[in-house]
């Protein structure tokens, strides 16, 4: 099974506009000479450019639980899906929300026919997510995340508790490790440890050279 290939922007210099797009056209090409699955989660100044130009899924980070009128500020989920989004993270570390917006955001991006993926920290935080049916959760300890040091080589049995509580909750919830994924050898103990693929961001994004951090990454 060819694992799925989550890559977080985030607001990093090396994937912002100009930026972004050249390296969403990096892992499009590598999306289809490798025939792995990627997904990209760009900044949401940048979907509409990065979505009208790639055929690889377009992610936002986060968004609002809010509906059309008043709210300036504010990222309406509707407007990420006209801009080209077919999904969104939410409840990364870098910008929690509570259970019940996790709830109200996973039931919304599925009304707009789009896909979900709700971060996690431990796995007593992942059987809750599980339980709202997101399509995907990642379990990402925070204090791993940019360490460059793996959760699969770090926690291991964090990995396997959050996808043996998962799989009893839901086997249609796939789990992703994040946090700290750099090499081909995450991805591969990732996988052996029973997760369906990893969300990483600095591995790639901040690499000097990201077409080869990538491909680095998936040839395991």
């Amino acid at each position: 099974m060819e694992p799925l290939i989550v890559i977080n922007f985030k607001t990093y210099e090396q994937a912002t506009g100009e930026n972004a797009l050249n390296l969403a056209r990096i892992c499009d090409a590598a999306a289809k000479e490798t025939g792995v699955n990627i997904i990209i989660a760009p900044q949401h100044a940048d979907i509409y450019r990065i979505a009208s130009e790639v055929s690889i899924p377009v992610f936002a980070q986060h968004f609002d639980n809010i509906k059309y009128g008043s709210n300036t500020g504010h990222i309406l989920p509707e407007s990420l899906k006209a801009a080209g989004a077919v999904g969104s993270l939410l409840n990364h570390s870098e910008n929690r929300i509570n259970l019940a917006s996790i709830e109200a955001c996973v039931k919304k991006l599925e009304s707009l026919g789009m896909a979900s993926i709700v971060c996690t920290n431990n796995v007593a935080t992942t059987m809750a997510a599980a339980a709202l049916d997101p399509d995907y959760v990642a379990i990402e300890p925070p204090e791993l995340i940019g360490s460059g040091i793996s959760v699969s080589q770090a926690q291991p049995d964090i990995i396997t508790g959050s996808v043996k509580v998962v799989k009893k909750i839901s086997k249609e919830v796939e789990v992703l490790c994040g946090a700290g994924v750099s090499t081909a050898d995450d991805v591969k103990s990732a996988m052996e440890l029973g997760a369906e693929g990893v969300l990483l961001a600095s591995g790639v994004v901040c690499a000097k050279d990201q077409d080869k951090a990538l491909r680095d990454l998936i040839n395991f």
